[in-house]
């Protein structure tokens, strides 16, 4: 123990929390939750690389909250108020704009959905207390990069976590499905419809092993489904409409897709060359090269 306590980071290589001191004591929290789960002792090792969420989101988003998402719905809200008050006024006179009031109306429950969307995302945040972190994969330790390990043996040892620290962590439902097996997924799906029609953003598709290979090589490791009412963050509030739907559907994914597993791999070798204690420089290599790939162009509407 040379003293450092850890880093926490974003996807990017950048520390997640600006303050020195919530930084630390994040730290010290994860490190007094993994020494109360006994998985130091277990995996026979003196550091951990997790893959987690941060909540909630204007921990580390605030400024795309504020000069994004937030105007778009307080902009929406009113534009959209106003047409319709004028509209509602002119059909009063007997001028036939029914229609166009009820596209107005159409529009302003796409906003309220919309505004709803993202703050189900957003609480005041004053000091740790109000974070919560969501781990979901127990990456590498001094025994090595853990992507031998099936999905199943993260979730069970990273509930450890949650249950030595239950207001510092969130516990990630998950079910094991069977696509062969009509039943199970008509269950997973049920499952997926209730989470997100309660506000939930999705789920997570995966296959067991954490690496899987198929016909066609290496299997997309992970493909994230988000409910509805979710994409109205992404999309937009009016994504649900037929013309926008089927723009949408149109969509070019397979560049997306081959980026993800390039990344993928390169992310796995920089974790395979760290534990192997390599030049630090031969690690960059697998990092730079991630970073390049996430400055790749795709489809916009992705």
């Amino acid at each position: 123990d040379d003293g450092a306590i850890g880093e926490c980071i974003t996807r990017t290589g950048r520390r997640f929390f600006t303050d020195d001191a919530l930084h630390t004591a994040f730290l010290e929290r994860l490190r007094a939750a993994i020494t109360a789960a006994d998985l130091w002792s277990q995996l026979e090792t003196q550091w951990f690389c997790f893959d987690a969420e941060i909540m909630p989101w204007n921990a580390k988003a605030e400024s795309l909250l504020r000069e994004q998402y937030a105007p778009v719905g307080i902009a929406g809200r009113v534009a959209t108020a106003d047409a319709l008050q004028v509209v509602t006024q002119a059909v009063l006179r007997g001028l036939e704009l029914g229609e166009v009031a009820e596209r107005l109306a159409g529009q302003q429950r796409s906003i309220a959905g919309y505004v709803r969307a993202y703050q189900r995302y957003c609480w005041p945040v004053n000091g740790l207390e109000a974070v919560k972190v969501a781990p979901f994969h127990l990456l590498a330790s001094d025994s090595g990069v853990h992507v031998g390990r099936d999905h199943e043996w993260h979730v069970q040892t990273l509930a450890r976590l949650a249950a030595s620290d239950a207001d510092f962590f969130a516990t990630t439902p998950q079910r094991s499905v069977d696509v062969f097996d009509e039943l199970s997924v008509a269950d997973a799906t049920a499952w997926w419809l209730e989470r997100t029609a309660e506000g939930g953003e999705g789920m997570v598709v995966k296959p067991l092993d954490f690496v899987a290979r198929g016909p066609r090589g290496l299997v997309q490791p992970a493909i994230k489904c988000r409910g509805r009412e979710y994409l109205r963050i992404i999309y937009g509030p009016d994504y649900t409409r037929t013309d926008q739907l089927e723009r949408l559907r149109s969509r070019g994914l397979g560049r997306k897709r081959g980026l993800a597993l390039a990344e993928f791999a390169l992310g796995i070798e920089a974790l395979e060359r760290f534990v192997r204690r390599e030049p630090l420089r031969r690690v960059h290599e697998c990092v730079f090269g991630v970073l390049a790939l996430e400055s790749e162009p795709v489809d916009p509407r992705l």
